[in-house]
């Protein structure tokens, strides 16, 4: 059976990898997940995909941090690395996106 290199003994993700991946390719990662926004300076710019929003402008992604906010919603939208982005766009856990992002990255052996 082989394992991951991004799950620690026990089982446990390897978080801090998968973002630190992750950060590196999330000019790339935010135009998959956020298509119809565009890149402004250091930031991602959208529509939030998890409600009515008409235009863009207050869905902001920081390409060079990960930080992320909807500024609409506030602190009940927002995260400060890839996996957490991940994990508010699909509704699912943060474990379940740090999986998917190491997939996605061919992280995994």
């Amino acid at each position: 059976m082989s394992h991951s290199r991004n799950v620690r003994p026990g089982g446990r993700i390897d978080f801090a990898r998968i973002n630190r991946v992750a950060l590196a390719a999330l000019p790339a990662l935010a135009a998959r997940w956020l298509p119809e926004g565009c890149r402004q300076g250091r930031e991602w710019i959208a529509r939030n995909p998890r409600r009515l929003d008409r235009k863009p402008g207050s869905f902001k992604v920081n390409l060079l941090t990960g930080r992320w906010c909807d500024f609409a919603l506030g602190a009940s939208a927002s995260g400060g690395d890839p996996i957490s982005l991940a994990a508010y766009l699909a509704a699912v856990s943060q474990a379940e996106a740090a999986r998917a992002i190491a997939r996605m990255l061919r992280l995994e052996k």
